[in-house]
């Protein structure tokens, strides 16, 4: 018999809100998310490029790892990650990969050393909400017995990305726009009339400039509505925070990451910092470590298809020769640049920027060309 029950999805602190602005709501990871909103994917889009777009990404796992002291949580962790943790300062953030045993990528995952009071051997993690439960399964089942895993699904995070977010979100918060990229930090807050506090860190996943911002549950709604109220920031669905991120050429797990890809093979070998690449002692290290010295079997390129046809996950790539060498795993419209992009893995021999390439779609070829990556140059504050 088939199971014909509807499958129950969650919400957000801040699922109403995206109801009453109009938003196109689709199940996205097991949560009732916003697409977008009346005016669009491509306006959304632009005007995060041009100003600042405001994202609910509360659908993200949240969570501490706890230690006695943080050498001893860094190392417990960097016994799972390949970057190096142990040299992170209070209030740093770095991105890295939790790794399975033969190197391949389990997710993608944000860490922060605490910057709070009376909280040296805690650090912050920001992980995929299609992931997070085998994520913290993970962490608890490997982690050593003095290191425990707190999640904190009391806990919502919005981003907002763009070349204005600083001076909309300086309004509310004086002093954030002092932070450093890949830097976070605690600040007071009183949305709608009530005491509170968030946590702030400068980083995001469109290439823009911008900060994603922890609140609890219970405020979100009040941080949410200061936000939109500044006039530089209007909301912004996950429609065109995918195209934003692509155009970035920011790896999204489930497309260009997975449990068979490695970093090095997903052109993340920058997050592997030095000591890590020679000490090792992390899963997979002996792949890794070959890959770095040797070259991977396959690698991810950026891709530009000619005109404005898009080449969606899983179109063949082939040689101009007519030789099958790879297979796109992200593909749309890139409003910002007018035309289709993509990215894929291929055939190292074909990863130099202005190799010609072939895309088969829906059985009829298209004429291609790798591209340095990002698409668009990034914004980030240096």
């Amino acid at each position: 018999m088939t199971d014909n029950t509807p499958t129950v999805l969650h919400k957000t602190p801040l699922h109403a809100l995206h109801v009453a602005l109009g938003a196109r709501m689709v199940p996205f990871a097991g949560y009732e998310m916003p697409v977008q909103y009346p005016g669009g994917i491509i306006a959304e889009h632009t005007h995060t490029r041009a100003s600042a777009g405001l994202f609910d990404v509360s659908h993200m796992g949240q969570g501490w790892l706890i230690g006695p002291d943080h050498v001893t949580t860094a190392r417990a962790l960097e016994a799972l990650v390949p970057a190096d943790i142990l040299s992170l300062q209070p209030g740093q953030q770095r991105y890295s990969q939790l790794l399975n045993d033969d190197g391949g990528t389990i997710d993608d995952l944000m860490i922060s050393r605490s910057a709070l009071p009376g909280t040296d051997g805690r650090l912050y993690l920001i992980v995929n909400a299609s992931r997070k439960a085998v994520d913290f399964a993970h962490l608890r089942a490997t982690l050593p017995a003095d290191v425990t895993v707190a999640e904190r699904p009391v806990w919502a995070l919005v981003a907002l990305q763009g070349p204005k977010a600083a001076a909309a979100l300086e309004r509310l918060l004086p002093g954030v726009s002092d932070l450093a990229f890949m830097t976070g930090r605690s600040f007071p807050l009183s949305p709608g009339g009530r005491a509170s506090g968030v946590y702030v860190t400068r980083s995001g996943y469109t290439g823009e400039d911008g900060f994603e911002i922890t609140v609890a549950n219970e405020d979100a709604v009040g941080l949410w509505t200061a936000l939109i109220d500044q006039p530089e920031v209007k909301p912004v669905g996950l429609g065109a925070r995918d195209s934003l991120r692509l155009e970035a050429g920011l790896c999204l797990y489930g497309h260009e990451l997975d449990e068979t890809v490695s970093p090095v093979e997903a052109g993340l070998s920058w997050s592997i910092q030095k000591r890590r690449r020679s000490e090792g002692g992390f899963p997979g290290a002996a792949r890794i470590q070959r890959e770095l010295d040797h070259g991977p079997s396959r690698i991810r390129v950026g891709i530009r298809p000619e005109g404005r046809a898009p080449a969606r996950e899983g179109t063949e790539v082939r040689s101009r020769g007519g030789r099958t060498i790879g297979i796109v795993t992200s593909g749309g419209f890139g409003p910002s640049l007018g035309g289709s992009v993509a990215m894929g893995f291929v055939d190292p021999a074909f990863r130099v920027p202005g190799t010609d390439l072939t895309l088969m779609l829906r059985g009829k070829p298209l004429a291609a060309q790798v591209v340095a990556l990002p698409f668009v140059p990034n914004g980030y504050k240096r």
